[in-house]
């Protein structure tokens, strides 16, 4: 009986929470973000990376206007060659890549994005996600 008090009084909390807005529930695509591009900075794409070795993401700070790349591995091991690139569309000068040899992730690299579309890719020991072009922010 005091399990089933203890449970019930945590569902309880778990939904005054929820409906308070207190808890949110992060977009199915943010799975795996690992933050590394810091506050302010939220998931609004990724792609898979070829042989479900990892995630490239990009993010964008509406507070300052600038967007974010990192790729992350499914699976951190031996160092593998990484990359992660991001530019304005049709702006070659704004290219901002990371590329090494790496345990976990690569990145980020940030491009200044308000009112332009990015074109943003990466890959993991030779795996690349093509590159990829959004709407503008």
């Amino acid at each position: 009986m005091r399990l089933l008090k203890k449970s019930l009084a945590t569902a309880v909390a778990t939904l005054a929470l929820v409906a308070s807005g207190a808890f949110t529930a992060a977009p199915a695509s943010a799975a795996g973000y690992n933050g590394a591009c810091g506050a302010g900075y939220g998931v609004v794409n990724a792609a898979q990376v070829p042989n479900n070795l990892g995630t490239v993401f990009l993010t964008y700070n509406n507070s300052n206007g600038y967007n974010c790349a990192v790729t992350i591995r499914n699976n951190p091991g031996p160092s593998v060659r990484m990359d992660v690139w991001l530019r304005r569309a049709g702006d070659p000068p704004s290219l901002q890549q990371d590329m090494g040899v790496y345990i976990s992730y690569a990145g980020p690299v940030y491009v200044y994005g308000r009112g332009s579309c990015m074109q943003w890719g990466g890959s993991i020991d030779g795996n690349e996600v093509n590159p990829i072009s959004l709407p503008c922010n």
